[in-house]
């Protein structure tokens, strides 16, 4: 009889236990269990999730086709033998998928109760084609796609669970995405990284939380997305602006919109691109939530973009971050530093700016009076880091020179 010092307990753990052991190891271990004994051979393929990455195929492989056959090993074995569901399919491996493999093991997966599906970057002569099944799929709520293309019928797509959104290098038209967008009714996260197109990107949706976009767009339009609490917008060069509004410009038919806004992310692209027809003194409605900005890579001596910098700064009364990178500011830009020291300045005060970091300084005069215009108005600020990019920090004496409102304030000056 078998002993209860010798019994194999393991084994016979419940199947829900055994998989969220099983979770836990990287894929390629868990093969391994295969070889414990004729128990295990299949146990490995009945695992709810299943992360393919370069760990997973022999160092020996570097052709691209012949590593996307060492996965198909894998995959074939799994369609074989797995008799329960797979809630997540990543893959994560360089390589160059064959697209009818692809496409069949998509379609696989949309019959297992998929829950998230992750296609990161890989090598692909042309875009892959998509499966309608998966336009369809209930319970999916993590999507993130590379390297494909959006063709299904409308109304073929209809995400009811789709909480995350990702498309890096898809083709995919206007209309697509904004039904994709539209019909994705508990949609939260919304990324989109170099579409393929220019397009206009139209957001509608009432549960949309946050939004990141890094891509060439012809013009956006975050119309009915009322709960938008986080926007990173990256805006490549050569845009033309396709909607036109002359009660304030973009600043206020884009910006001015989003009420619960708490983080905002913006490239100086984008703000030539908000400041290109009028720029208000402040938005009509203020930013009474925005607690943290970050400003990319601000040409001061455009005053298109100081302009639409001051228009934030007025409709943000309870900022409590500033990040900001400046670039090719010119040693002397008379505009912009007259702007600075104007009295229309005079009554701009942040009363709630706790902290301000500013990188890439030269040391030039636009960005020592924007340094000073920012201590002598930040009465709470507690800390202002200055990094200059070069072998050397910005000269002590240019900082100390000035007076800043806080007595609390610490300067921190680095270099990299």
């Amino acid at each position: 009889m078998e002993t209860h010092k010798n019994r194999d307990r393991i084994s016979y753990l419940p199947w829900d236990v055994l998989d969220n052991i099983l979770l836990r190891l990287d894929l390629k271990e868990v093969v391994r269990t295969s070889i414990l004994s004729s128990n295990w051979r299949h146990k490995w393929t009945g695992i709810s999730q299943f992360v393919l990455h370069d760990k997973c195929i022999p160092k020996r492989i570097s052709d691209k086709v012949a590593r996307w056959e060492s996965i198909m090993e894998i995959i074939r074995q799994v369609q074989l033998c797995h008799d329960g569901a797979i809630e997540k399919f990543k893959l994560a491996a360089y390589c160059r998928p064959d697209h009818s493999d692809l496409d069949q093991w998509i379609r696989f997966l949309t019959g297992k109760g998929l829950k998230e599906l992750i296609l990161q970057e890989f090598d692909s002569v042309k875009r892959f084609n998509l499966p309608f099944c998966l336009f369809s799929s209930p319970l999916l709520n993590r999507l993130e796609l590379f390297g494909c293309r959006f063709k299904p019928p409308s109304a073929v797509i209809e995400f009811r669970s789709l909480t995350t959104l990702r498309l890096n290098r898809v083709c995919i038209s206007d209309r697509m995405l904004e039904c994709l967008v539209s019909n994705s009714p508990v949609l939260e996260r919304l990324i989109l990284l170099d579409i393929d197109h220019q397009i206009v990107l139209r957001i509608r949706n009432p549960n949309l939380k946050y939004l990141r976009v890094d891509s060439k767009f012809d013009d956006i339009c975050l119309e009915h997305s009322p709960l938008l609490a986080t926007v990173d917008i990256g805006l490549r060069v050569g845009v033309t602006p396709q909607f036109f509004d002359s009660g304030g410009g973009q600043l206020v038919r884009i910006i001015g919109r989003l009420h619960a806004l708490r983080k905002l992310t913006l490239s100086s692209a984008f703000l030539r691109f908000l400041g290109n027809i009028s720029v208000p003194d402040r938005l009509p409605t203020m930013l009474q939530h925005l607690s943290v900005l970050e400003l990319k890579d601000v040409r001061l001596d455009s005053m298109t973009e100081v302009m639409v910098c001051l228009c934030i700064f007025r409709s943000a009364p309870n900022l409590e971050k500033l990040l900001l990178s400046v670039a090719g500011t010119t040693a002397y830009s008379r505009p912009s530093v007259e702007f600075l020291i104007s009295q229309s300045l005079s009554n701009l005060y942040f009363e709630q700016l706790k902290e301000v970091s500013i990188r890439a300084v030269q040391g030039v005069i636009p960005e020592l009076m924007l340094i000073q215009f920012l201590l002598a108005r930040s009465p709470v600020l507690k800390k202002m880091t200055v990094v200059h990019y070069g072998s050397e920090r910005l000269r002590g004496e240019s900082l100390q020179q000035f007076v800043p409102a806080s007595k609390d304030v610490k300067i921190f000056n680095l270099s990299m």
